[in-house]
């Protein structure tokens, strides 16, 4: 990992209202890095991504980028720096066809030559969104709509991609196919940030995770090190030790 940290959470604590979500988060995505996030509903997962989206900003502690803080930055800003998000359950514009939802991820990007070689990258990544450029989007399959929303993060070139639940309801056809082209982006370059209920999917791809549990952030390590742990194993992968004879 580079000495600063693409994204930083340095003691970040989240409230809604009343309710505290996060509490005294830390977490660091390296450049180059698929990172997980895993832990149960209503941890603080989702939020933690609204967190680095500007959606929900941080009551206290600091969100760095880049070695910047951007606590005070609006969404778009922090798109505009090389943030972007794929959403949870995708929330395509269901009545604009692909390409018009391509075109919105572009909108902190210029036009012309830079744009026709981002809509390349995305169709030569996702021939079937190309077959269906022309389609309203909201017609889609689940996992064409979900190619269609990496499409549209990848649209803004960013440097670091937030997803939120990237396989949530995809059959198991589509989720390796997601999870293949989650690695063909890193490899291009991108750095991921990935929450996923999955957690065989995810730490098989993922270089680092962390365990989040009641907001707190209870464990961390390398995907080995998560994979091999007791804890992760029983609660996230479905592994139980056999009983003694």
């Amino acid at each position: 990992m580079a000495s600063t940290p693409l994204l930083e959470f340095k003691n970040v604590n989240t409230y809604y209202g009343d309710l505290h979500v996060l509490k005294d988060v830390n977490y660091t995505i390296g450049e180059g890095e698929i990172v997980s996030l895993l832990g149960g509903n209503a941890c603080g997962k989702s939020t933690t991504m609204k967190t680095i989206m500007g959606v929900v900003r941080a009551a206290t502690g600091t969100v760095t980028y880049q070695g910047q803080e951007i606590n005070g930055l609006a969404t778009s800003e922090r798109v505009r720096r090389g943030i972007a998000p794929v959403l949870e359950a995708r929330r395509l514009f269901a009545r604009m066809s692909v390409f018009e939802n391509l075109e919105m991820g572009a909108y902190t990007q210029p036009r012309g030559a830079q744009f026709d070689d981002d809509i390349a990258r995305v169709y030569e990544l996702f021939p079937r969104v190309k077959e269906r450029r022309n389609q309203q989007a909201g017609t889609l399959s689940g996992g064409e709509q979900q190619m269609v929303a990496i499409g549209r993060a990848l649209m803004a070139r960013p440097k670091l991609i937030c997803m939120d639940e990237p396989s949530m309801g995809l059959s198991p056809l589509f989720v390796e196919l997601v999870f293949d082209t989650i690695q063909t982006i890193n490899r291009q370059g991108v750095s991921i940030f990935m929450v996923e209920q999955n957690a065989n999917m995810a730490l098989s791809i993922a270089h680092r995770g962390y365990v989040l549990q009641s907001g707190a952030v209870v464990l961390s390590g390398t995907a080995a090190e998560l994979r091999s742990n007791e804890m992760i194993k029983q609660a996230y992968l479905g592994e139980m030790e056999a009983p003694v004879a």
